[in-house]
């Protein structure tokens, strides 16, 4: 799934793109909105709020994406040739004179009001990437239920936005504890540097093609994808298993020497191979 930062890209896109320009193609492709037509109203902006982005339009009409798992904007010139999919995987194209916004298998997508935009958005908590950041209550946040698992926590975009299951692995490895520590159960230094550590892995990757957290040539990332390989600190082995979302399992990553805290029985070595293909970097 996309991540903050990930989202924060496709919002720069879209808005570099379209925004003060007028539609001059507007084709959706899902059956809610097939009589839709924006053509000819000028793109105002597009932000991005978490891992949510809205496009607003003149008229007071805002445009809600999410990209979920395997959503994506890809934006061409004249006469390039789209290669974010087949055809069929498009979901929206929103055309300007020089620009084409292309949505490749947008599972979230649907119009309102600007002025409902809390609808879609109200329930985040502070965004990591947005003006509305405010760490002391990013951690209030995380630590209001002392005995959720922390990994778990940090996926909630009720308690802060932007964290997804990549940010989720890496930041726990960073703070020494697994992602199934009791959020109470956090060491108070290292809680005081949760929300900073956080933004900053964020910041730092907003404007990378390739997310880094290790500041290392050959390796991009501690822990995440590198199941059964060596830490890159301590050369134990890194583990895997799956940690709920709040509504499904997702590979989690950490290292059972450099973390301290409770975790799973680990997958074994060919689970590993058959379930989270070997990853590079």
């Amino acid at each position: 799934m996309p991540e903050g930062d990930t989202v924060w890209q496709a919002a720069r896109r879209l808005h570099e793109a379209l925004a003060g320009k007028a539609l001059t193609r507007s084709d959706f492709r899902v059956p809610q909105y097939a009589t839709v037509d924006l053509t000819g109203r000028r793109v105002l902006d597009t932000i991005p709020r978490g891992k949510h982005l809205l496009t607003r339009f003149e008229g007071g009409l805002s445009l809600h994406t999410h990209l979920r798992m395997e959503g994506a904007w890809k934006v061409y010139g004249p006469g390039e040739r789209w290669r974010g999919g087949p055809a069929h995987q498009i979901r929206l194209i929103l055309g300007a004179a020089d620009r084409t916004a292309v949505g490749y298998r947008l599972q979230v997508l649907e119009l309102l009001r600007t002025a409902e935009e809390g609808r879609v958005v109200g329930h985040l908590g502070p965004d990591l990437l947005g003006p509305d950041w405010n760490p002391e209550r990013a951690l209030a946040n995380v630590l209001a239920d002392p005995a959720r698992q922390l990994g778990e926590a940090l996926l909630d975009q009720r308690n802060l936005a932007g964290i997804g299951n990549v940010y989720k692995s890496e930041l726990c490895f960073l703070l020494g504890v697994t992602p199934w520590l009791p959020a109470g159960a956090l060491p108070g230094d290292r809680a005081e540097k949760l929300p900073g550590l956080a933004k900053r892995l964020l910041e730092a990757n907003r404007d990378r093609p390739v997310r880094q957290t290790t500041g290392l040539p050959r390796y991009d990332l501690f822990v995440y994808g590198r199941a059964p390989r060596p830490c890159l600190r301590c050369r134990t082995p890194v583990r895997v298993a799956d940690q709920s979302d709040g509504s499904q399992e997702r590979p989690t990553y950490w290292c059972p020497t450099c973390q301290t805290g409770p975790a799973p029985a680990p997958d074994s070595p060919q689970r590993w191979r058959d379930r989270y293909p070997r990853r590079t970097g």
